[in-house]
């Protein structure tokens, strides 16, 4: 095994907020109650493709890492509603989007808090249970039928010792993560309700026609009769005023 020249990023920073990094527990809890845990499966070259393609917006990749990657990746394949993540349970796996729509979110008492929504070509993670590997504070589920591509602790922390890029790859993600987290609180601090949702189509706007209007509310902090009304608005005038 080579050295590593470069000061080794701690696995919990390779993250990003359009492509999220997640590590999962063990594949039992990845599920439900009452739904049995979904199995890992080859991972089809395609896929392999579209996520190499996704990391490499960032940094280019050498051959090795390129391998690594297609021998130690498997996928899941998980109904609408599961839990990737629940409030409490610690990370283990690494784990890309390749199809489908994932959510974060927190309670309040009996309320949902819905604190971020991706979708293909993104990663997921609870950051807080990542960068110190405590408990999760919050939960991540499917909204879709969801095909996960998963690499597990082990391996993530093999390859930033193994391969130098790997460490510059998580630094320009981390950089990434950082100015999408400054979007969402930019969201969070606007008060009115019809700046909020233009700004939310404005960067999503693919996601107002596939995920379910209450929890678009919750992300962008509003109830969905307020959004309701947003919306009618610009239907019916083509503007919010």
């Amino acid at each position: 095994m080579r050295s590593n020249p470069l000061t080794v990023v701690p696995f919990g920073f390779f993250l990003a907020g359009k492509i999220r990094i997640c590590i999962f527990e063990k594949v039992s809890d990845m599920t439900v109650p009452g739904r049995s845990p979904s199995s890992l499966l080859p991972v089809p070259a395609k896929a392999v493709s579209v996520l190499i393609a996704s990391l490499e917006k960032y940094h280019p990749l050498t051959p090795a890492v390129k391998d690594f990657i297609k021998t130690h990746l498997h996928m899941r394949k998980l109904p609408r509603k599961t839990f990737i993540l629940k409030s409490g349970q610690a990370c283990k796996e690494l784990c890309f989007i390749y199809k489908g729509i994932v959510r974060g979110y927190m309670l309040e008492e009996e309320r949902e808090i819905t604190t971020w929504i991706n979708t293909e070509g993104e990663l997921v993670s609870s950051i807080a249970a990542l960068a110190a590997q405590s408990p999760s504070p919050e939960n991540i589920e499917t909204l879709s039928y969801a095909e996960i591509l998963v690499l597990d602790l082990e391996k993530l922390n093999q390859a930033y010792e193994v391969f130098p890029e790997t460490n510059i790859l998580a630094r320009k993600l981390l950089q990434q993560y950082y100015a999408d987290a400054e979007n969402r609180a930019f969201i969070a601090r606007l008060t009115k309700a019809e700046i909020k949702y233009r700004y939310f189509l404005n960067r999503h706007p693919s996601l107002s026609h596939r995920v379910p209007l209450k929890y678009v509310a919750s992300f962008l902090g509003m109830t969905l009769e307020t959004l309701s009304r947003t919306r009618k608005k610009k239907s019916n005038t083509g503007k919010f005023s």
